[in-house]
């Protein structure tokens, strides 16, 4: 298998590293842009206010009169703190108004920001009020843990972005070497883990927020809800991600890139062996040595030339 080969063989991981960093790309997007439906549409949980209503007696779970935070509700929706729609994304929120059934128009998104984390108490306009105080313990329990988490959560996805990236360049290494798909294994492994794991928190985590909105704020016509777009966009990030790192596990054993063609071997001789050597006259006459006919001997007598017979004088 050639350089070719090579390529065939690394074409699938290739491929499925993009579509995971495409995903990660549309993650991040998600709910920074008001004016484009596609991106405000990815958040991974709502809060629908549009249904909100003061008419309530006790906050579930508290003995606190349910007419303190319903007053101080009513209080932020008159001086337009309250929207009807709240959607989080992964490092901001937007809010926007009730159009038709589930249907809203995105109004407004706040800054990306790193550490950021949904916190309804100010986004509502409600510090140093009584709706603060008023607010069930094990809502602010939630709410607790969710900004603890939501920094894990976020630094996690910027992890698992970064290594695909780099798992994408090294990528193109590959094509050349084995050294290179091992390269690329180690950083998809990295982006493989990161991945799953910002998956399963932002899961876990906003399933957990949405419920605790459900159970003590339902009661003012505050429901939870979640993304299904976002969360269909990192699952399949995490399928994306852990089929690459199997492909590019596999180019490691095999898909070496050598050529098959048989090569020739030059064998060396061994020491102290007979080699025929050409005669210098063979570059002009071939391999036939010329004959030439040698003089006849110089002398007064005609007979043959005996070397010892002597001449009397």
């Amino acid at each position: 298998m050639g350089k070719a080969g090579r390529f065939a063989c690394i074409f699938t991981p290739m491929a499925l590293t993009i579509a995971a960093l495409i995903c990660m790309v549309l993650i991040g997007l998600g709910g920074t842009n008001k004016n484009d439906k596609n991106l405000s549409g990815l958040w991974f949980f709502r809060a629908d206010l549009s249904n909100f209503t003061t008419s309530v007696d006790l906050i579930p779970g508290t003995n606190l009169d349910n007419q303190l935070l319903a007053e101080a509700l009513a209080t932020a929706k008159k001086d337009s703190n309250l929207k009807d729609v709240y959607t989080v994304s992964l490092w901001n929120y937007c809010n926007g108004t009730k159009t038709d059934g589930d249907n809203f128009r995105i109004d407004d998104c706040g800054k990306p920001s790193a550490s950021f984390w949904f916190n309804p108490v100010a986004v509502w306009g409600l510090n140093n009020t009584v709706a603060d105080k008023a607010f069930p313990d094990a809502l602010k329990n939630a709410l607790s843990a969710y900004q603890r988490v939501a920094q894990w959560m976020f630094t996690a996805y910027a992890v698992a972005f970064i290594a695909t990236a780099v798992e994408l360049l090294f990528g193109f290494l590959a094509i050349f070497s084995r050294w290179g798909s091992l390269a690329t294994t180690i950083c998809g492994s990295i982006a493989s883990l990161f991945i799953l794991a910002a998956s399963i928190t932002s899961t876990v985590l906003y399933s957990a927020l949405a419920g605790s909105f459900d159970s003590y704020l339902k009661p003012f016509g505050i429901q939870g809800s979640l993304g299904r777009p976002m969360y269909t966009l990192t699952w399949l990030a995490v399928a994306f991600s852990w089929a690459a790192g199997l492909f590019w596990l596999f180019s490691v054993c095999c898909c070496s890139g050598r050529s098959n063609s048989p090569k020739r071997v030059k064998v060396e001789k061994a020491p102290y062996t007979y080699e025929r050597v050409e005669s210098p006259a063979h570059g002009q006459y071939g391999d036939h040595v010329p004959l030439h006919p040698m003089p006849a001997a110089s002398g007064k007598h005609g007979g043959a030339y005996e070397p010892y017979r002597h001449e009397h004088v």
